[in-house]
């Protein structure tokens, strides 16, 4: 987690420590730390150090991207008389509603007696230093054509309507001042502005997730958020501030696996563990899937209880415990890397139900092809989010590619061979040797 800031540290401390350390600064500094940012926002919320010219924050809702970006225009503005800032929302409604006069807008973070003067009208700010900040909407994006600026500020960026025609528009006209800046803060989409920024040299990101801010938002909303999105994709990218792509090609789609997301399963009626051993001791991960068959005929994935680091006596208890777990009555494993070592193994862990043995001789895109048809057609679901196995899964390349996290798709490849087994029965592709 991001470190807090300075005021969430002195709240840890006893109250004869933060005495101490009251009493140790100047009284007439003390009413000023209300408004002192450095003091309240946290070190992600603070402006990154160095030589930059564009500082995205990608971070979840309610992490405090408005408040952060608000503090920077403020402080610019204050200390920089000659400072002309765009302040750029998806529209001008809402660069007036959120960016200004919203609960952490410019006008209410602002001292008593440094308050800019707004005239809405004009779609200006004047601060009392002589700064200036005018308004626009992205969705305008050609008023943003012919103004300059020293400092801009862009909010919500990923929702910006022709995100890359306003944003080259809002860049052209930082040409005032000596070290021209741009702050855009958003919650992340894989729109095509933000896959550019994330990818260019000299854009410094910063990431955070809501939950960094819980001291300052309601505990009923943390826990509502978590029990309804938690490693769904909608709350990767609005709570996590992921930034989730879609690959070219790839046999699952995030959106398909969300209609096929379910909290629970119906009466099951067989219940498999599926495990895809590494090739070497201390290797790649080591997948384990539990997947159920309803009553109803279809499949519901139960548990991703994949293991890394361990030898194999640690996977093979790690199989033993979800099939217990989860009430097994056969565990699939893949056996190419040595049949009777994984039998073994899985036997000294006191696996105690039937076990299969499968020998691939097609690719492992290949083999995910029929299991991905099943979720096309509505008969495989997943109970609950998965977010690990779910990457693995959209990493998964029509053609035989795998584009995903890590080296090899070993989650993926567990669920296809237990999903094999309870829907797709013995294929060609698969030879069994039965234990």
């Amino acid at each position: 987690m991001t470190a807090s800031s300075v005021a969430e540290a002195l709240s840890c401390l006893s109250d004869v420590e933060i005495q101490q350390i009251l009493s140790e600064l100047d009284p007439r500094h003390l009413p000023g730390l209300r408004h002192e940012w450095n003091f309240w926002g946290r070190a992600s919320q603070l402006p990154p150090r160095g030589d930059w010219r564009v500082w995205l924050m990608m971070a979840g809702r309610g992490f405090g991207k408005t408040r952060a970006g608000a503090e920077w225009v403020r402080s610019i503005a204050e200390t920089d008389g000659a400072a002309r800032i765009a302040l750029v929302g998806a529209s001008l409604h809402e660069a007036r509603s959120v960016m200004v006069e919203g609960e952490s807008g410019l006008l209410a973070i602002a001292p008593e007696g440094e308050r800019p003067i707004y005239a809405p009208s004009l779609r200006r700010l004047v601060w009392r230093s002589g700064a200036q900040a005018m308004l626009y909407g992205a969705a305008e994006g050609e008023s943003l054509r012919g103004p300059q600026h020293s400092h801009g500020w862009a909010d919500e960026i990923a929702k910006w309507p022709g995100g890359n025609d306003a944003w080259d528009n809002l860049m052209m006209g930082m040409r005032l001042g000596s070290q021209p800046r741009i702050v855009a803060t958003t919650t992340p989409r894989p729109v095509p502005l933000i896959r550019r920024l994330v990818r260019k040299d000299g854009v410094i990101v910063t990431r955070g997730r809501t939950v960094e801010n819980m001291g300052n938002l309601p505990g009923t909303f943390l826990a509502a958020m978590e029990a309804n999105y938690k490693g769904t994709r909608l709350g990767r990218q609005e709570l996590d501030g992921e930034l989730i792509e879609e690959l070219d090609g790839a046999l699952w789609r995030r959106d398909l696996l969300e209609r096929q997301r379910v909290r629970m399963a119906p009466q099951v009626a067989r219940m498999v563990v599926a495990v895809d051993p590494p090739a070497s001791a201390h290797g790649d991960a080591c997948g384990i899937v539990a997947v159920a068959l309803g009553t109803d005929g279809r499949a519901y994935v139960m548990a991703d209880a994949t293991v890394s680091g361990v030898g194999p006596e640690g996977w093979a208890r790690a199989v033993a415990q979800a099939a217990m777990v989860h009430n097994a009555d056969r565990a699939v494993a893949e056996a190419n890397n040595g049949g009777a070592m994984v039998e073994s193994v899985l036997r000294a862990a006191d696996l105690t139900l039937p076990l299969r043995l499968v020998h691939a001789s097609r690719g492992k895109v290949a083999r995910a092809e029929p299991v991905a048809a099943l979720y096309e057609a509505g008969r495989a679901f997943h109970c609950g989010a998965f977010p690990e196995l779910e990457d693995e899964m959209c990493g998964l390349l029509v053609g035989g590619a795998y584009e995903g996290p890590g080296r090899s798709p070993d989650r993926a490849d567990a669920l296809v061979w237990a999903m094999t087994e309870l829907m797709l029965g013995v294929r060609g592709e698969v030879r069994v040797r039965g234990m």
